[in-house]
């Protein structure tokens, strides 16, 4: 009888697991550095580490010695660089999990950004302030997960729902959606309309500390949830029917997914505008370096999304 082995990655996939996850960190950390150095003011990278330690009371370093160095580093550069960290990972974990949806490593996030920019667009071009500068990203955040939730119901039959079916309805709102914002900018004074142009090329250009308090904690929520459903993601991967046989609920599954990329790229989405393909280019490109298994693949997407976010 054929002896059953456990199911450990290969010593070569291990490996190139483990020299992608250094490369990508040591990556960041250097981006991190060179982006607080760059700007209108040049601040020395031993003084932008300096700068860090003596925030946490160490004085390794010297400080910056240029005026309103420190100024310039945390209330212009260090903000944006924690909310590009912030939506670069989760962009690439609501990728990850979509492909483990799908079943399919060029699929990325249906519907979520379209939505979100109908509500934004909508707010900016009625001006509306009733939760004053918070309006525009919370209706940003809100319509992302009802846009989400309303491809799910439409897609749905006899009490499930078919990977083709998703994708179609996904199509189908995106497209409906596209409409509703060309409306909108026909139909906004020439101020909205540059507002809402510029809000859906996507910026971090305006991140401050209060967004990102508010993002970061929602996003790191879906990235640890999503492991939670790493080993079930892989069974999947198997097929449909392989994965029941095993004991997945696979329609379950499914809305657990949707559910954590709604509130990974709504929460991405809604201070920043749309950020296109770091959903779709990092966990594919990942995959064929790393393979399949999603239990390594979530993080190390997690860590390439805010690389490529920070370059």
């Amino acid at each position: 009888m054929t002896r059953l082995r456990s199911r450990r990655p290969a010593p070569s996939r291990a490996r190139a697991t483990a020299i992608t996850a250094t490369v990508l960190a040591v990556a960041l950390v250097v981006l991190v550095v060179v982006s607080g150095v760059l700007g209108q003011l040049l601040v020395p990278p031993s003084e932008v580490l300096g700068s860090i330690l003596h925030r946490l009371g160490i004085d390794w370093l010297p400080a910056p010695s240029t005026p309103f160095g420190d100024e310039a580093l945390w209330n212009v550069r260090f903000p944006r660089l924690a909310m590009a960290v912030v939506v670069g990972a989760s962009l690439a974990v609501a990728g990850a999990i979509m492909q483990g949806i799908f079943g399919n490593p060029l699929a990325e996030p249906v519907g979520v950004s379209s939505g979100a920019a109908v509500g934004a667009s909508l707010s900016i071009m009625f001006s509306w302030t009733f939760l004053g500068s918070w309006t525009t990203p919370v209706l940003a955040f809100a319509c992302g997960l009802a846009t989400t939730a309303g491809v799910y119901v439409m897609a749905r039959r006899a009490g499930r729902t078919e990977v083709v079916t998703l994708i179609l309805t996904g199509v189908a709102v995106n497209a409906v959606t596209g409409a509703a914002i060309s409306f909108i900018v026909f139909a906004a004074s020439s101020a909205a309309r540059d507002q809402i142009v510029f809000w859906q090329m996507g910026s971090l250009a305006g991140s401050r500390w209060a967004q990102v308090a508010v993002v970061g904690p929602l996003c790191l929520a879906g990235i640890v949830c999503a492991q939670f459903i790493s080993r079930k993601l892989d069974l999947l991967s198997l097929g449909e029917r392989a994965a029941r046989h095993v004991g997945v609920d696979v329609e379950r599954l499914r809305v657990q997914g949707m559910l954590l990329v709604a509130l990974l790229v709504s929460a991405a989405v809604a201070f920043c505008g749309i950020i296109a393909f770091v959903g779709l280019v990092v966990p594919h490109l990942l995959r064929l370096v790393m393979g399949p298994g999603h239990r390594a693949l979530l993080p190390i997407s997690a860590l390439g999304g805010a690389v490529l976010m920070t370059a």
